[in-house]
C-alpha cells in the first residue's frame, strides 16, 4: 500500500469516526435527555402512559445495542455522502447563507423524509419483507425512547439511504445545500423519532382536533402503529396516512382518552392492547 493509500484510507477512518461521534451523540442526548424528562415527569406524565404494558430491562438491551448497529451505517452513508461530494456528484456548503434558504431548505427535506419514510415503511410491512427487515424494530411491542434507531441490518441501511439519496437528487436539480439545514433535519429526525417512541403521550389535549397541529403526528400515532400492525407508518406528520386510507380508525379517540385522564393511574386494560 502507498503513501497515497494510507493518507487516503486514514481520512476515511477519521470521517468515520466523526460521522459516528455525531450519530452516536444524536442517539444518547435525545434519547437520555427524554426519559429524563419521562422519570421527572412522575405521576403527571404516568397517567398519560399509553399501553398498559411495560418494556422490559431486555427490551432496553435489545434496542440499545442494535441502535449502536443503526449509528454504524449512518456513518457509513455520511462517508458515501462525502465521497459524493468529493467527485462532484453531491454539492451541499458550509459558506455563508441566509435564514430564509436554512427555513426553506430545512423544510423542504423534512417533508421529502416524511414521504420517503412512509413509502419505505409501508414496503418494510410486506409479507415478503416484513421478517427480514422490519420485524426487528416490532420486537418493541411497548417502544421506548430507545427503540428509535432499534433497526435491523436492512432497515438501517434502507433508513440511512435517505441522506445521500437526497441530496444527489437536489444537486441533479441543481440546487447546493446549506450543511446547517442538514445538521438542523438530522436533530428535527432523532427527537421527532424518540418522542414517538415514548410510551407516553406528550402532547397537550385538544392537539388532534386543532386544525393545524392536527397534521402533526403524537405519540399515540406512532403507538398504535406498534400495538396495532398496518396502521400510522407516517412518522412526522398525519397526512400521507389519511390521504392513503393507512390511519388507525381510533386513532384521535385513544389520543382523547390517553389526554383526558387526570389523576388516576393506568389500570385494568390499556388503552391499546
Amino acid at each position: 500500500m502507498n503513501a497515497a493509500q494510507q493518507t487516503l484510507l486514514s481520512k476515511i477512518g477519521e470521517h468515520m469516526m466523526h460521522a459516528m461521534y455525531f450519530d452516536l451523540s444524536r442517539y444518547l442526548i435525545a434519547a437520555g435527555v427524554l426519559t429524563a424528562i419521562l422519570w421527572a415527569g412522575g405521576r403527571w406524565l404516568e397517567v398519560r402512559r399509553i399501553q398498559n404494558r411495560r418494556a422490559k430491562r431486555q427490551d432496553y438491551t435489545r434496542e440499545f445495542f442494535s441502535s449502536i448497529r443503526t449509528v454504524f451505517f449512518f456513518g457509513v452513508t455520511t462517508i458515501s455522502t462525502l465521497v459524493m461530494r468529493e467527485y462532484g456528484l453531491v454539492n451541499f456548503t458550509i459558506q455563508e447563507f441566509s435564514i430564509l434558504t436554512l427555513a426553506w431548505q430545512t423544510a423542504v427535506m423534512v417533508i421529502a423524509h416524511d414521504a420517503y419514510f412512509y413509502w419505505m415503511h409501508r414496503g418494510l410491512h410486506h409479507r415478503k419483507l416484513f421478517k427480514a427487515t422490519h420485524l426487528h424494530h416490532h420486537k418493541s411491542r411497548t417502544p421506548t425512547p430507545w427503540a428509535a434507531y432499534s433497526f435491523s441490518t436492512w432497515e438501517a441501511i434502507t433508513e440511512a439511504a435517505f441522506v445521500p439519496l437526497f441530496l444527489l437528487a437536489t444537486s441533479l436539480l441543481g440546487i447546493t445545500y446549506v450543511g446547517f439545514a442538514i445538521f438542523l433535519f438530522l436533530w428535527h429526525m432523532i427527537i421527532r423519532n424518540v418522542i414517538g417512541h415514548a410510551g407516553i403521550e406528550i402532547y397537550p389535549r385538544g392537539w388532534v382536533d386543532n386544525r393545524v397541529t392536527q397534521w402533526w403526528n403524537t405519540t399515540t400515532h406512532h403507538d398504535l402503529h406498534h400495538s396495532s400492525g398496518n396502521y400510522n407508518f407516517g412518522l412526522y406528520f398525519t397526512w400521507w396516512d389519511r390521504w392513503m386510507g393507512t390511519e388507525h380508525p381510533r386513532y384521535r379517540q385513544e389520543f382523547r382518552k390517553v389526554t383526558s385522564r387526570q389523576g388516576e393511574t393506568v389500570t385494568g386494560e390499556a388503552a391499546v392492547n
